[in-house]
């Protein structure tokens, strides 16, 4: 929703964003909604006071389920801010972090949560002209460089956990949520848990990344359909087994400690704006953001503008890409930095295979494919029979009682085909009539 203002201390348009409750699990797991607002919100004020040089709109107020309300500082009342400064005098000497709003009880609409952003007037969405220009090298190097560097930027600002930006009802900013993704949020939508409590935070990148396979194992568990087959059952159930055994050789060690950075996990064309040369004029939509280990820090996997499960049949036009980001990464951190240890970290992560390896674990949909593709001939050529072998050998490891397992599921599979034919026949009966 688009709103105008005539104040001075406003812009002349602003957006108001509203989460949909229908499609973040908020009907299964109540407290999505105010989570996903708290998350967004607080990752705006974080970055707008410590990494300013990202270019983001400005948050100019938010309001949480319940009533909770925030000002941007600037536009509050004298005696508002001046009280606002008492506070954060208290805050810094205790060492917490007073976000620049200021918070209001409002009378009516308890209900609802809002975002109120700054209106995005430089530029345009980078998807409005990637497939016209996707090819022009001058402008993909602009690109390349202004990722390159809001990448750096963040990476500068080591933190000491992983877990996602939040802020309370009294308006302190903490990094004490989950570190939430998209695919969290998708699965509770399902009606499936994950393997994170809202404040589950991390001080180990190992404990993470075994989360997130629990995540995955939590969806083959319980999705009816997740398991068609007896083969496709083990040959899933195979590449889970492995993706756990492979983790010590692709999380790299003296990382695993820490320190982590923010990562902003949703950065895909329509969130990036640019100029007609393609200069990063904003980012927008931060609320998947969190801080992650290094490890998993890398380029887009979109550069190539192929979904990740198509890459394998355009792995050299990707290939060449990636080569050329990493050039372009490499120059900014020099000039910035005046070191390569992050292009070190992402050259290294690409000749592994730890770039697919975290890619997997980042997208449960096509996780199966990346191991096939990417991640097994690493260790072991396969062909159709020598892979089905592999499948029936690995997959009992997977948990006790993993061929029962697989058996109860194909049998879910057939029922699940079976509503699914009567939906269809009782609405194609409806329209008849």
């Amino acid at each position: 929703m688009v709103a105008s203002s005539r104040t001075s201390n406003l812009p002349q348009k602003a957006i108001i964003r509203f989460p949909l409750p229908y499609k973040i699990g908020e009907e299964h797991y109540p407290g999505n909604v105010d989570e996903k607002l708290r998350c967004e919100a607080a990752t705006y004020a974080w970055l707008q006071s410590h990494c300013p040089a990202v270019p983001t709109p400005r948050l100019l107020g938010f309001g949480f389920p319940g009533g909770h309300s925030f000002t941007a500082l600037k536009n509050e009342s004298f005696f508002n801010r001046l009280l606002w400064y008492f506070r954060y005098g208290i805050s810094w000497i205790s060492g917490s972090e007073l976000s620049p709003y200021f918070v209001h009880r409002r009378q009516n609409l308890f209900e609802l949560g809002y975002l109120i952003l700054e209106f995005v007037n430089e530029g345009r969405m980078l998807s409005e002209s990637w497939e016209e220009h996707r090819l022009d090298p001058k402008r993909r190097s602009n690109l390349y460089r202004g990722l390159s560097q809001i990448m750096l930027n963040l990476a500068s600002q080591p933190l000491s956990r992983i877990g996602a930006w939040t802020i309370n009802n009294q308006g302190f900013v903490s990094l004490t949520n989950r570190p939430l993704t998209l695919c969290l949020h998708q699965q509770e939508n399902l009606g499936i848990r994950t393997a994170m409590s809202r404040q589950s935070t991390y001080t180990s990148a190992a404990s993470y990344y075994l989360d997130l396979m629990a995540c995955r194992d939590n969806l083959v568990r319980h999705q009816p359909n997740s398991i068609h087959d007896d083969d496709d059952g083990k040959a899933q159930l195979a590449a889970l087994t492995t993706m756990r055994a492979l983790l010590p050789k692709f999380a790299d060690r003296p990382s695993r400690e820490g320190p982590f950075a923010l990562s902003l996990t949703d950065l895909h064309q329509s969130n990036i704006f640019v100029d007609d040369d393609w200069h990063i004029t904003k980012i927008i939509d931060l609320e998947w953001a969190c801080a992650r280990p290094l490890d998993m820090l890398g380029p887009p996997s979109w550069l190539s503008g192929r979904s990740l499960d198509e890459i394998i049949s355009h792995l050299e036009e990707y290939t060449g890409l990636h080569e050329e980001f990493l050039k372009i990464f490499k120059e900014e951190e020099w000039s910035g930095y005046h070191s390569s240890e992050r292009t070190q970290l992402l050259q290294k992560s690409w000749e592994t295979g730890a770039f697919w390896y975290f890619q997997a674990l980042d997208s449960p949909s096509t996780l199966f494919d990346l191991f096939t593709d990417h991640i097994q001939p690493r260790f072991a050529e396969l062909d159709g029979v020598s892979r089905q072998e592999f499948s029936c050998a690995i997959a009992p490891y997977w948990d006790f009682g993993t061929l029962k397992f697989i058996a109860t599921k194909v049998k879910e599979q057939e029922e699940y085909s079976q509503q699914l034919r009567e939906i269809f026949l009782a609405a194609n009966a409806m329209r008849e009539e």
